[in-house]
């Protein structure tokens, strides 16, 4: 099977997990997350991909692109990311909604390795200095509401290297946001 690839433009990138404005649902997806530099791997973050799915069902049937329900406002929701030059096949993620393990899976889970993806993705486009790359979710994905609290763990080795916590909120209006990603050397 090919791959699956979709472009999430900047205005769906944040670093608040905001549930979207008229919906009534909304499903999460956890994935260990990098940021690209010179065509390669440089730092690892959490990332939540956000996903409409009853809007994706609808496209899907019509053979339609997902924008629509994968490319919204805030539907890219990341952590801080660290520096990265280890061994990726010792990296691992875990989400805890509300204090309750949702999702939790390692490199060797993931279908599409990076160096594959990233090996797949050139053939078609380029990535510029300071792309994301998301990897894919482990099982587990569902449904959120306001005020739930995500705990987002990224792990080296069995190692934390990165938690963060995000709570579920919901906005009258989506604030223009541009360049929220933080990248920490180090570490």
């Amino acid at each position: 099977d090919e791959m699956v690839f979709f472009i999430k433009p900047n205005s769906s990138v944040s670093t608040q997990l905001v549930f979207p404005k008229g919906h009534d649902s909304c499903h999460y997806e956890a994935e260990i997350s990098f940021i690209m530099e010179e065509n390669k791997i440089t730092a690892v973050g959490f990332g939540l991909d956000l996903t409409l799915r009853e809007v994706q069902s609808k496209l899907k049937k019509k053979g339609l692109p997902w924008e629509r329900a994968k490319a919204f406002d805030n539907a890219a929701v990341f952590s801080k990311f660290v520096s990265f030059d280890s061994d990726i096949t010792k990296l691992g993620i875990e989400l805890y909604i509300n204090g309750e393990l949702k999702q939790k899976g390692d490199y060797s889970l993931m279908i599409n390795k990076p160096e594959d993806i990233i090996k797949e993705v050139n053939t078609f486009l380029s990535f510029e200095d300071g792309d994301i790359l998301m990897s894919g979710t482990p099982s587990g994905v569902g449904q959120f509401k306001v005020g739930d609290v995500f705990e987002g763990k990224i792990l080296l080795d069995e190692k934390v290297i990165i938690d963060e916590t995000f709570t579920v909120n919901q906005l009258k209006q989506t604030p223009k946001q541009k360049g929220v990603y933080k990248y920490e050397e180090g570490r």
